[in-house]
């Protein structure tokens, strides 16, 4: 069927983290909020038909994740990402972060020090810090408007402390999608070190054309030995409301303290809901994701143009992956609580201000361009009217 991504769902009164919260947590009334990496777009309608079907039968005990379900999860990965898995290697999560968590406190102890690659996602460092290891931070080097690994820092941050290396690939807010050869040097550092490399591939479903988003335990056995990859239906089909994650351990040592700490949280059964989305999400997706990568592709180059053409002082970091923008905004001159308080007091948008992702994010802004092209719209034009009324001359 033909998706219309133009179509704008009102998400209010609807308990939306991203919608109903908005003026609380940024202080605003009629704030646009642009910021939470939740989609505007209507997600698959095999997937509301399936929860429509599931509903009707009236009975929502708890539940097991069936054959078929893995089965569809398995065969989404070969399918669309020529990676080949087995039904043993997955055990299932409320979401990324829980299973970040669980990590952490199943092969680190306090004290133990995990580096992030900064800016990074925010949430890294709240995971880290709050189960009380150390935070190492690998920063990126932006060249030439596009971000890359500093392997020399990597190597020499490592000693006998460093038991764990947080990878986000593609890479969330600056949009990278890490090459093999990126991924070989990164592997072989921590590998030649110890290192547990844990692999976030939220957003492996989002990749633009004349990009190959490479699975890092795909690229060898070893790789595949040392790493846990962590993937999610939430971002790729909008149903992150849903609390569902598929972890991939191949390493049977791994899985099995993984194991151990999930069910001593009694943490093994998955939302009903949640089981029947994923599976038909994974069975019958393919047609409305590449759809919409087409509509994302669109908005992210109205984006473009429209900042180059009217807000020439801020820069596009053009991302391979994500629908998340990383938008350097040095050269409008602010520092950081200064263009936080230009973008949501005065533009009234709400975006995911730089800062918060730690060194090298500050003077940056993150924005969400998966909504329909009349948001995206909105929420420029208010940025260029509050530029052309004189708050600051561009």
């Amino acid at each position: 069927m033909k998706y219309d991504f133009d179509q704008v769902t009102n998400r209010l009164n609807t308990d939306s983290v991203k919608w109903d919260k908005a003026e609380k947590l940024f202080r605003e009334k009629d704030i646009l909020p642009m910021w939470i990496a939740d989609m505007d777009l209507v997600c698959p309608q095999p997937v509301i038909d399936a929860i429509k079907k599931r509903t009707e039968h009236g009975m929502f005990g708890y539940t097991t994740r069936s054959k078929s379900y893995f089965d569809a999860f398995i065969g989404w990965l070969d399918r669309r990402h020529n990676w080949a898995i087995k039904k043993q290697w997955i055990r299932c999560t409320p979401g990324i972060m829980p299973a970040i968590s669980f990590i952490i406190q199943s092969f680190t102890q306090p004290g133990d020090k995990v580096i992030i690659q900064t800016p990074v996602y925010h949430p890294f460092t709240d995971v880290v810090v709050k189960n009380e290891r150390e935070l190492v931070y690998n920063p990126l080097k932006l060249e030439n408007g596009r971000y890359v690994m500093d392997y020399e820092d990597l190597e020499r941050k490592i000693d006998a402390d460093v038991k764990m290396i947080i990878l986000c690939n593609p890479h969330n807010p600056v949009g990278r999608v890490w090459t093999k050869e990126e991924l070989n040097k990164l592997g072989e550092i921590c590998i030649k070190h110890n290192v547990l490399i844990v692999s976030d591939e939220a957003h492996l479903d989002f990749i633009y054309k004349d990009t190959i988003h490479t699975p890092f335990a795909r690229i060898s056995d070893e790789f595949s030995e040392h790493s846990i990859t962590c993937t999610a239906p939430s971002k790729t089909f909008n149903i992150a409301g849903l609390q569902m994650a598929n972890i991939i351990i191949p390493n049977d040592e791994l899985r099995k303290t993984f194991t151990e700490t999930i069910d001593n949280l009694y943490l093994g059964l998955s939302n009903t809901f949640g089981i029947v989305a994923a599976e038909n999400a994974y069975r019958s997706g393919d047609d409305w994701l590449d759809q919409c990568l087409d509509y994302l592709k669109g908005n992210l180059d109205y984006l473009t143009q429209f900042i180059e053409t009217n807000m020439k002082q801020i820069k596009v970091i053009q991302p391979e992956g994500t629908y998340l923008v990383w938008l350097d905004c040095r050269e409008l001159g602010m520092d950081a609580r200064q263009l936080e308080q230009f973008l949501q007091k005065e533009a009234k948008v709400a975006f995911d201000e730089g800062y918060k992702f730690g060194p090298g994010g500050e003077g940056f802004t993150r924005i969400n361009i998966a909504c329909p092209r009349s948001v995206l719209e909105e929420g420029l034009k208010r940025i260029e009217r509050v530029v052309n009324n004189g708050f600051v001359k561009i």
